[in-house]
């Protein structure tokens, strides 16, 4: 694997205090990824890499919320395929902001998604109408950036997806094997989840290998 540190982005997805342990929608060992992803930022930055992460970003009542739904719990499925999940990284609220063990300091930007009530995102790269960006897309090319590495929560939702929007959109996508997490819903989604990105060609490496490559 050869890497172009200056064409490189390290993408942290969606590590927000409700997607760990004690939120709103907790992954199962979400922090976890926090420790990697932070060697890989420090070292990116250091060396002229770029870093972005991506920010959870609902208002209240958000179509994704069982609770904007009548007669609906969490886990239900409504029009277009839409999950809904307990009310979680709502604008403005501790939920939503970044873990706070998260360093920031190497981020050049920050995207956030899922703002519109109507319209949920997985994808770093688009809403979930695969068609309405996120500006991301713009803001890297013009970084010109050939490869996304990238972790964080959780690997069978915004993981998946945004790898998969990654690869679409003909970036080398890797995808740090120790840094992401997954909801594991429904069960088996994370298995068919990782099968799929590597079906697409999306690398798999752990945080060591790729400090390694990166130093």
């Amino acid at each position: 694997m050869t890497l172009n540190i200056a064409r490189t982005l390290l993408l942290m997805v969606d590590v927000q205090n409700d997607f760990c342990p004690g939120g709103a929608l907790a992954v199962q060992d979400g922090d976890g990824v926090i420790a990697p992803l932070n060697r890989l930022a420090a070292v990116c930055a250091s060396l002229g890499g770029r870093v972005a992460a991506t920010q959870d970003w609902h208002p209240a009542g958000h179509i994704s919320f069982a609770s904007s739904h009548s007669d609906k719990k969490p886990g239900d499925i409504i029009e277009q395929g839409q999950i809904l999940w307990p009310d979680h990284c709502v604008q403005g609220t501790r939920g939503a902001a970044f873990h706070e063990e998260l360093n920031l300091n190497p981020v050049n930007l920050i995207i956030r998604k899922g703002f519109r009530p109507g319209l949920d995102s997985y994808s770093a790269f688009f809403e979930n109408d695969h068609s309405t960006s996120t500006g991301l897309e713009g803001g890297i090319k013009q970084m010109n950036i050939e490869t996304v590495i990238m972790g964080g929560l959780a690997t069978d939702y915004c993981v998946l997806y945004s790898a998969m929007d990654s690869r679409r959109l003909g970036f080398k996508t890797i995808v740090v094997s120790d840094a992401v997490r997954g909801v594991d819903y429904p069960p088996g989604s994370v298995e068919k989840a990782m099968a799929q990105m590597q079906d697409a060609g999306i690398i798999f490496a752990d945080s060591a290998q790729l400090l390694k490559e990166l130093c």
